[in-house]
């Protein structure tokens, strides 16, 4: 057990077996929840900020002004090996967190570009823990803990050996020394309570905010993840890894799998990269999250053949129950799906 979900068992809050998931239900409005789907390892050195530049798809600019930011890590193809939040903790550190279950096979694939850079990737381990607030009372919660609160998405403030971060849909993650953390938990207010893993999935899939698991890794382009949208992808930067894949569908190429947000009524909970199906065309995109929502009802985004969800239903193709489309929380450019010249 880690020292987090030690806690947790103090405060009569359930985990799974394998304490990477709270299953406990809280009837509160305002949620805290523990992020023990997510793991985080950092890159320290001189040579960070050159480092992550030239591998990820954001602008790590933005990491060190704004102090967090998406990023993904591509093979040459454009395919996504791992999607991250980064966290700004010195001139010389950044902080990456992202799923446990490709934990492992993140930090392997950029091991093999760090050999030749003044910069070291370490694993945090038991020491940084991170937990989500969201709803109606976040704002109010975090202005309490810390007297004021990050203004913009990304925007971040330093506290308590750790970084408090906006992210999209009003909500926010705390990452910082476990026993800080604990500390901080041990002053919840009675009005808050202690939201599970799927509370805090389900909100990431309210707010339409893609993320990879083991079975979805270089299985998507960022910009059929919708990944522009939050600023993942630099188009103005220099070169990284699959930059040229990305950039040429962005400027020259079509868009024909976005991804999109919708529900669906099923006896079996969908799972990341499972295959969906319509009539006419039987692999028409994968799943990439989903969330209980209700009694046999889930909340999903799937990247799915534009046409296809354009002109006839789409169903998980492993119990054909139909996806019902639902309106993202925010616009995607036209000009992606049309034809360039």
């Amino acid at each position: 057990m880690s020292k987090l979900t030690d806690f947790l068992n103090t405060l009569d809050v359930k985990v799974n077996d394998s304490q990477n998931e709270v299953i406990s239900q809280s009837t509160r409005s305002t949620l805290i929840v523990p992020l023990l789907h997510q793991k985080a390892f950092s890159i320290s050195g001189p040579d960070t900020h050159k480092f992550l530049q030239g591998q990820l798809t954001c602008d790590v600019d933005d990491v060190f002004s704004r102090g967090s930011a998406l990023g993904a890590h591509c093979n040459i193809k454009g395919h996504m090996i791992s999607l991250f939040r980064l966290l700004s903790i010195s001139n010389e550190e950044v902080w990456i967190r992202l799923s446990e279950d490709i934990f492992e096979s993140a930090i392997k694939s950029l091991h093999k570009y760090i050999v030749f850079s003044k910069a070291d990737i370490n694993e945090l381990g038991d020491n940084i823990a991170g937990i989500g607030i969201t709803g109606p009372g976040a704002e109010a919660l975090i202005e309490q803990w810390f007297g004021h609160c990050p203004s913009e998405d990304n925007g971040c403030i330093k506290a308590n050996q750790g970084v408090v971060v906006r992210v999209p849909g009003n909500r926010f993650e705390i990452w910082m020394q476990t026993e800080e953390l604990i500390a901080l938990l041990e002053q919840k207010p009675d009005a808050a309570g202690i939201g599970s893993t799927n509370d805090w999935i389900l909100s990431e899939i309210d707010a339409a905010i893609p993320d990879l698991r083991a079975d979805t890794q270089e299985a998507f382009i960022p910009q059929m993840t919708n990944f522009q949208i939050f600023e993942g992808v630099s188009f103005n930067k220099g070169c990284y890894t699959g930059q040229e894949i990305v950039t040429r569908l962005q400027h020259r190429g079509q868009l024909k799998k976005p991804m999109y947000l919708a529900e669906v009524n099923s006896d079996t909970a969908p799972y990341p990269g499972m295959l969906l199906a319509s009539e006419n065309k039987p692999s028409s995109g994968k799943v990439v999250l989903s969330a209980r929502c209700g009694e046999d009802k889930y909340r999903v985004l799937a990247v799915i053949v534009k046409n296809t969800a354009d002109s006839q239903p789409v169903y998980l193709a492993d119990n054909q129950a139909v996806l019902e489309l639902k309106e993202l929380p925010y616009t995607l450019d036209p000009q992606l799906f049309m034809a360039k010249n």
